[in-house]
């Protein structure tokens, strides 16, 4: 899910169409989300990584395959990426301890990506940005040298796989819940801590507070390129603009 496909929490009296793509949809009913997806195999991860992760997320209520329906969590997003986030430092501060929490946990049983993988993937997202003009090629290059120091030997964790800062749910200074575990596995832990912040840097610090020790800030940078490369054709397939304000493409300028 991305962060256009946000669960909101406010109330309503009728069905509402949260989002709706090729690949999945997501439909509010009262308090309820109902989530329908094609692929089965995102689901079974998303429900187990929600029955095992160390931090709050949704109750699920059911699931009747493509359906799985889950509660509606209190408070509200922490941000949204194209927007200020007026949380609390202290809220994002929460959410970096919260992260921490599920770093800190046994590894799901299930494996992640590689870096030999996350090399292919970058390599054939760049050469398509600058194949079919996106992005400016020298653009495209300067952010792929960021990249780099993204693209090591990492020791994995339990990842969340897609923590945007709208999948961070929080209610004052406390985090109620994180939503959208299709992604988690093993992984880098510098991955969760830039994808939490991309297009939110000014809080970065806040995060860190939060999050503790064991931070490498030029690798953090590195995944805002990778993530920001990498995402913008889906992005654009699925009717997304990464060229809105303050969004994936304000990111490689300001990375490269």
């Amino acid at each position: 899910m991305t962060r256009r496909e946000t669960l909101v929490v406010a109330g309503i009296d009728e069905v509402q169409v949260v989002v709706a793509h090729s690949e999945r949809a997501t439909l509010r009913v009262g308090d309820v989300f109902l989530k329908i997806d094609a692929d089965q195999a995102r689901t079974d991860v998303e429900v187990e990584a929600m029955a095992i992760a160390p931090v709050p997320t949704p109750t699920v209520l059911w699931r009747r395959p493509p359906v799985l329906a889950l509660a509606a969590l209190p408070g509200s997003p922490l941000g949204r990426l194209g927007e200020r986030s007026t949380a609390s430092p202290a809220a994002w501060a929460a959410a970096g301890a919260a992260v921490r929490t599920l770093h800190d946990a046994p590894l799901p049983p299930w494996p992640g990506t590689s870096a030999d993988e996350d090399v292919s993937r970058l390599d054939g997202e760049c050469e398509w940005l600058v194949r079919n003009a996106v992005l400016p090629p020298d653009l495209v290059r300067r952010n792929r040298e960021v990249a780099e120091a993204a693209l090591r030997p990492w020791t994995p964790v339990f990842t969340h796989g897609d923590l945007q800062v709208a999948h961070v749910f929080v209610e004052g200074d406390e985090v109620t819940g994180i939503v959208d575990w299709s992604d988690a596995g093993r992984g880098d832990a510098m991955f969760d801590l830039a994808v939490l912040t991309l297009g939110h840097e000014e809080r970065l610090g806040d995060v860190v507070a939060g999050y503790g020790t064991d931070v490498d800030l030029d690798v953090i940078r590195a995944w805002w390129s990778w993530r920001s490369l990498v995402a913008a054709r889906w992005l654009i397939e699925h009717g997304f603009d990464p060229s809105s304000p303050g969004c994936e493409f304000d990111v490689l300028r300001r990375g490269g």
